[in-house]
C-alpha cells in the first residue's frame, strides 16, 4: 500500500457559529378565490340591472313594455357576463364586434321609449369597451358613451343637472364593471400562478433530494465496495488488517445511513475537514498515493457544504472511473474566495463506468456551485492528469436567495 503525504496543514477549516435558521411563518391569509371573485362580479352586475328594472316598472308603462324591458335587461346581463369572462379580450375580433354591436343596440334603442330610465345601461357598454378593445380606442369610446348620455335628459327637458348626473353615473358604472371584471381575471391568474409555483416547488424538492442522495451516498457506497474487495483479499494473508478494514466499512455504512436520514429531513451540513480525512483514508485503501494541502480560514456553512460535496464526488469519480495511482487534494483561500482542487493521474484508456445511472454528479455540483456564486471546472490536462476545480466565495451574503434553500 502506498503511503500518503500531508503538506501545509495551517490551521483548520473553521465554520462560524450561526443561529439556527428559523423557517418563516407562512402567510395564512389566503387570497379570495376565483369563484368568490366571479360571484361578487355577478352580484354587482345583477344589482345594477335590478335598480334599472325597478326604475322602469315604477314609470307605469304597462305590462308589455315592462316585460320587453326585463327581457332586454337579461340579454344585456348575458352579454356582459361574456364580456367580463377571463380572456374575453383575446377572442377573435369578429366575435367581439358582434357582441359589442348587439350590446350597443340594446343600450341605445330602448332609450327612444324609456329615456333616462334606461341610461344606466350605458355604463355596461362603456365597461365592455374597456374590456374588449385596445387601450386607446377603448378609452376613447368609453368617454364618448359617457358624453352621449347627456342627450336623453335634455331631450325630455330635464335640465343640465340631470344630464351631468346621467353622464357621470354612466362613466362610474363603466369603471366599476371594468375594475371588477379585471380584478376577477387577475385573481384567476394569481390562483393559477400559485398552483404552478407549488408544482415547481415539489419538482425542485424532488430534484434536490435526488441530487443530495447522489452526492452523499455515491462516495460512501463506492468506498464500501472498494474496502469490501480489499477485505476479501486480506483475509487469507493479513486477517488483523482485514478486521481493521471491516471496522472502517462499518463506520462508512453508519455514516451513509446517517446521510440518508439527513437528506430525508432536509439537514445536509457536511464538514470539509472530515471529508478530506475520509477521502485520504479511502484513497489509501485503493492504493492511491495521496497528497493533501489545506490552507484556508473561515468558510460559510453553505459554501462548506457545497465544497464537501464536490470533494466527495471527485473522489468517487477517481474510484469508479479511473485507474489512478496518485491524487492531490488542495484547499486554498485567495482573498474572499475558496478553491478546492482534486487532481489524479488520468482516466485509463477504455475505462468506463458500467452503471447506467451514473455520471450526473458533476452536473449536479456545477448547479449547486452556481447557486452560491461559484463555478466548477473539470477535464483532462495536457500532462495526462484529470482535474476537478471548484471555486466559490467564502461566504454567501445573508438574505440572498441561496440561503433560502
Amino acid at each position: 500500500m502506498k503511503a500518503s503525504t500531508r503538506l501545509g496543514l495551517r490551521g483548520g477549516l473553521v465554520r462560524p457559529a450561526s443561529a439556527t435558521d428559523g423557517a418563516a411563518e407562512p402567510d395564512r391569509q389566503a387570497l379570495p378565490g376565483p369563484r368568490l371573485a366571479r360571484v361578487i362580479l355577478k352580484v354587482a352586475l345583477f344589482s345594477y340591472l335590478s335598480i334599472t328594472a325597478l326604475n322602469i316598472i315604477s314609470t307605469g308603462l304597462g305590462a308589455a313594455a315592462d316585460s320587453a324591458a326585463i327581457a332586454a335587461l337579461l340579454l344585456v346581463f348575458a352579454l356582459q357576463l361574456r364580456h367580463s369572462a377571463p380572456g374575453a379580450g383575446r377572442r377573435p375580433a369578429r366575435q367581439k364586434a358582434l357582441t359589442l354591436g348587439a350590446q350597443a343596440l340594446l343600450t341605445y334603442l330602448p332609450l327612444i321609449v324609456l329615456h333616462a330610465q334606461w341610461g344606466a345601461l350605458g355604463g355596461f357598454l362603456s365597461g365592455s369597451l374597456l374590456l374588449l378593445l385596445p387601450p386607446r380606442p377603448g378609452w376613447t369610446l368609453f368617454v364618448l358613451v359617457g358624453l352621449s348620455m347627456f342627450l336623453p335628459p335634455l331631450l325630455r327637458g330635464q335640465g343640465i343637472v340631470d344630464s351631468i348626473y346621467l353622464c357621470q353615473s354612466t362613466l362610474l358604472t363603466g369603471l366599476v364593471v371594468y375594475a371588477l371584471s379585471h380584478l376577477s381575471e387577475v385573481i384567476q391568474e394569481v390562483h393559477d400562478a400559485r398552483g404552478e409555483l407549488a408544482r415547481l416547488a415539489v419538482v425542485r424538492e424532488r430534484l434536490r433530494f435526488a441530487r443530495d442522495l447522489h452526492d452523499l451516498l455515491g462516495f460512501g457506497l463506492s468506498a464500501i465496495t472498494l474496502k469490501s474487495e480489499l477485505v476479501h483479499r486480506l483475509i487469507p494473508l493479513h486477517p488483523e488488517r482485514a478486521v481493521q478494514e471491516v471496522d472502517d466499512i462499518l463506520s462508512i455504512s453508519r455514516q451513509s445511513l446517517s446521510d440518508v436520514r439527513r437528506v430525508a429531513s432536509g439537514f445536509r451540513d457536511m464538514s470539509l475537514a472530515q471529508e478530506v480525512t475520509s477521502a485520504e483514508s479511502v484513497l489509501n485503501a485503493a492504493e492511491v498515493a495521496v497528497r493533501v494541502e489545506v490552507a484556508t480560514g473561515e468558510i460559510g456553512r453553505q459554501v462548506e457544504n457545497v465544497l464537501a460535496a464536490v470533494l466527495r464526488e471527485a473522489v468517487t469519480n477517481v474510484l469508479r472511473h479511473t485507474k489512478a495511482t496518485r491524487c492531490a487534494i488542495g484547499v486554498t483561500a485567495d482573498g474572499e474566495r475558496v478553491t478546492l482542487s482534486v487532481v489524479n493521474d488520468g482516466v485509463a484508456a477504455g475505462r468506463r463506468d458500467t452503471d447506467a445511472h451514473g455520471g450526473s454528479g458533476l452536473g449536479n455540483l456545477a448547479m449547486r456551485l452556481r447557486e452560491v456564486g461559484g463555478a466548477l471546472d473539470s477535464g483532462a490536462l495536457p500532462d495526462g492528469t484529470f482535474h476537478v476545480r471548484a471555486s466559490a466565495p467564502a461566504f454567501v451574503p445573508d438574505g440572498s436567495p441561496q440561503e433560502a434553500r
